[in-house]
């Protein structure tokens, strides 16, 4: 008799600890903030990089979800210009990807790294974690412009003290294949390189949101 309370109580407990998991257990909910390179310029819906990287994360388990918030042609400029109301409350933390097409037009890498300061700044005042998202200036722009410009996401994470992925296209900037004609752009493979490269980085990141939410 002993031994059968004894398993009931156990059962108990068991099935009181499952439902407080679940209970405690809750979505996080991300943002992939940036251009045309977020868009996915050109893909079929679903090809994105946001939900492409979704999926990979829910298929290691992760209870995540990721909202497409980029627009094709933005620049740093115009991503501080809507960073408020483009980023909803209930955010737990942002994939910032912004300044390719600041690059692209030659604006000077100082304005650029000052559109971005204020985005983290105002992300961070709301709260809501940033994993910094960095770029490189094109060939044709020059080595002045590039040494201005390339170092401009790692003074920014070391100064906000936010988690950094280097290059957002790295394994497929060089790899035609990897790419739409126009070059610039990738392709569905080329997204699917990306996520495959940048998936440890985002799981990580969320890892720490995970812990501070909890």
């Amino acid at each position: 008799m002993r031994f059968k309370v004894a398993a009931l109580q156990f059962t108990v407990i068991a099935v009181s600890l499952i439902f407080a998991a679940a209970a405690n257990a809750r979505t996080i909910n991300l943002v992939g903030f940036g251009d045309s390179l977020m868009a996915g310029y050109q893909l079929p819906p679903g090809d994105g990089f946001p939900e492409k990287l979704q999926a990979a994360l829910k298929a290691k388990g992760l209870d995540v979800t990721i909202a497409n918030a980029g627009v094709s042609g933005d620049t740093t400029t115009g991503g501080l210009a809507r960073i408020d109301w483009s980023i909803p409350d209930g955010t737990d933390g942002v994939i910032l990807e912004l300044g390719a097409n600041d690059a692209l037009r030659g604006i000077p890498p100082e304005e650029s790294e000052k559109n971005l300061d204020q985005m983290i700044t105002r992300l961070k005042e709301r709260g809501i974690a940033v994993l910094l998202v960095g770029m490189m200036a094109p060939p044709n722009m020059g080595a002045d412009y590039a040494a201005r410009f390339n170092p401009i996401y790692r003074k920014l994470s070391e100064k906000h003290g936010v988690k950094l992925y280097a290059f957002f296209l790295d394994g497929v900037a060089l790899d035609a294949g990897l790419k739409l004609d126009d070059g610039m752009h990738p392709n569905a493979k080329g997204v699917d390189v990306m996520v495959q490269k940048m998936e440890a980085d985002v799981t990580n990141f969320v890892g720490t949101i995970s812990s501070v939410k909890k």
